[in-house]
């Protein structure tokens, strides 16, 4: 439907507000070739007319233009509160980062991050962060103020580069997601990166996204991960040394051995996960960081349609 916007080549770019916005341009610009179009960058000010309903607020304007009718929107019926939660556990900073692969999972989670910042901005919807590990490390306040958007795309370009700092620092996943539960104001729309590499249970995941949904919140999940490896385990055929990052155990085999018996076992852990979604209606959504990140951007204006 789009275009694929090459993050990994933007990101050799640094300047995370540089890309972002460039991510969210060109997404823009592909959104009003497509189907989609709908989604537009005046999808925070219009909703479409429904037959029977009073004629005075059509915009009249933008009916020349589309050959549609939209009824301007006000600023209390749009404005959307976001709380986008970022993993920063050791397990997030893989694989190591080269010439060639500038963006681990964290930095790909960075990147969507800072895109959805920009259509939020564009949007006029209020924004704070959360980055964690075992706990909160950053906890954001909710605002739209450029002042407080600079902030924020500082704090997180400082998160991309701490790759040996973050060796051995697991998540604690189910008590950050309480926290957040609690902390911020009902009816919240909260987007959620992270691998899920942890020795959680999967009852108490559960009893996290309980709580989310008694507290109203809406859930937009990514689950980050790098597809080539950590689910096809597409690894060279010898010997080799593989480190739990997240507790520095190590273990040496031989990939090819045990392929299909890790392969399975994902597949389950995956499942799992996505019935879990499933049946709190939270939406679950792959994210591969060797793909272009324009589809963050498309699943959270499915998202906000349905809760608008």
């Amino acid at each position: 439907m789009y275009g694929k916007i090459d993050i990994q080549e933007l990101a050799q770019l640094g300047n995370l507000e540089f890309v972002a916005k460039q991510v969210v341009e060109g997404f823009i610009t592909g959104m009003h070739r497509s189907p989609f179009h709908g989604f537009s960058v005046e999808f925070a000010e219009h909703r479409l007319y429904n037959s029977g309903e009073s004629t005075r607020h059509i915009d009249w304007k933008l009916y020349a233009k589309t050959d549609k009718l939209f009824v301007k929107r006000y600023e209390e019926e749009t404005n959307l509160r976001c709380r986008i939660l970022i993993d920063a556990s050791s397990s997030m900073y893989y694989p190591d980062i080269t010439d060639k692969a500038p963006l681990n999972k964290i930095g790909f989670s960075i990147y969507a991050a800072a895109a959805l910042i920009e259509l939020l901005k564009k949007q006029r919807d209020g924004v704070g962060v959360t980055t964690f590990d075992e706990s909160i490390q950053l906890d954001t306040a909710l605002k739209t103020s450029d002042k407080h958007l600079r902030m924020i795309y500082a704090e997180l370009e400082s998160r991309m580069v701490q790759q040996k700092e973050r060796l051995n620092v697991p998540t604690t996943f189910t008590n950050i997601l309480h926290q957040v539960a609690e902390s911020n104001h009902k009816r919240s729309l909260v987007v959620i990166f992270s691998d899920f590499v942890s020795n959680e249970s999967l009852d108490d995941l559960t009893d996290a996204f309980l709580h989310l949904k008694h507290n109203k919140h809406e859930v937009l999940l990514f689950n980050v991960m790098d597809k080539n490896h950590e689910i096809d385990f597409n690894f060279a055929n010898k010997p080799t040394t593989f480190i739990d990052l997240e507790t520095g155990e190590k273990v040496k085999l031989h990939p090819s051995e045990i392929k299909k018996s890790y392969q399975k076992q994902m597949e389950k852990l995956t499942n799992d996960l996505k019935m879990k979604c499933a049946q709190f209606k939270i939406d679950y959504v792959e994210a591969d960081i060797n793909k272009g990140v324009e589809f963050i951007l498309q699943e959270y204006l499915v998202k906000r349609s349905k809760i608008i």
